[in-house]
């Protein structure tokens, strides 16, 4: 059993963050605001933590969390307990919608990139075909006729939230659920639908099976377990931009395998 006097501060802080709440909504009390944005800080970099693992190196993890405060202040101004929602789940996707909004507004994506990544992720899939297993880096650079350490440079290019999701794999969802794992959606009562999903989990559970072993883990770790770039980093005694690097690769493995098998599956 846990310290009761753990148990009771633990008890205390949500009698206090509940007056906050009160005190807030009934007064706009500037105060109680700011302690509320403090208090649910943590989402913020929680969810900027998750969103580095799409982009390149020079994007700044302090941008991120400040675009994602701007989405929890809109969250705490707009958040009706009514709806019957937790306020931490209505604020991560309003968090998450606010950074990626802001990442959409530098329009930092030329076509060139994206057409990149759509070459490489039609090579992988091209050569799994003929090999019957996942190519190496070196067989990927080869078939497409450029040297290992311009694939190199082709991966950290892509490597950007526009391109790299398994969003536009799947479909577009709740933006509230993980990336590319829980695939629910609006039609969730037609049978038709729930069978389609249901075969679709199972082609992209399959699909995962078969990436290199690195790949899988960092999937299964970010996807599965919620883990951050760095914490991934931490397990796997990789760097961030290695880590990074094995995401963009999977996803573009994953695209590749599934963009057949979904055109047969809708």
């Amino acid at each position: 059993m846990g310290d009761p006097g753990e148990e009771q501060q633990i008890q205390k802080s949500s009698r206090e963050l509940k007056e906050l709440w009160n005190h807030f909504r009934e007064n706009g009390d500037d105060q109680a605001r700011r302690e509320i944005i403090l208090y649910y800080s943590y989402l913020v970099k929680y969810v900027a933590g998750r969103v580095m693992i799409y982009l390149p190196p020079y994007v700044e993890l302090d941008d991120l969390i400040s675009y994602g405060t701007i989405g929890l202040i809109d969250a705490i101004e707009g958040y009706d307990p009514d709806h019957g929602v937790k306020f931490s789940t209505y604020a991560v996707a309003r968090i998450k919608g606010a950074i990626y909004d802001a990442l959409r507004a530098m329009d930092w994506v030329p076509r060139s990139v994206r057409e990149k990544a759509k070459k490489i992720s039609k090579a992988m899939a091209e050569l799994e075909q003929q090999k019957k297993r996942s190519p190496t880096d070196e067989e990927l650079a080869g078939f497409l006729n450029i040297s290992s350490d311009q694939l190199q440079q082709m991966l950290n290019q892509v490597a950007i939230p526009q391109v790299m999701s398994l969003d536009k794999v799947i479909g577009e969802r709740d933006r509230d659920q993980p990336l590319g794992i829980d695939i629910s959606g609006p039609q969730e009562d037609d049978p038709l639908y729930i069978v389609q999903q249901k075969n679709m989990k199972e082609v992209l559970g399959g699909a995962i099976e078969r990436l290199p072993e690195q790949e899988q883990l960092v999937v299964s770790l970010y996807y599965y377990e919620g883990l951050t770039l760095r914490e991934i980093g931490e397990v796997m005694d990789l760097s961030a931009a290695r880590i990074s690097q094995l995401h963009t690769k999977a996803i573009l493995r994953l695209r590749g395998m599934l963009s057949r098998e979904k055109k047969s599956l809708v």
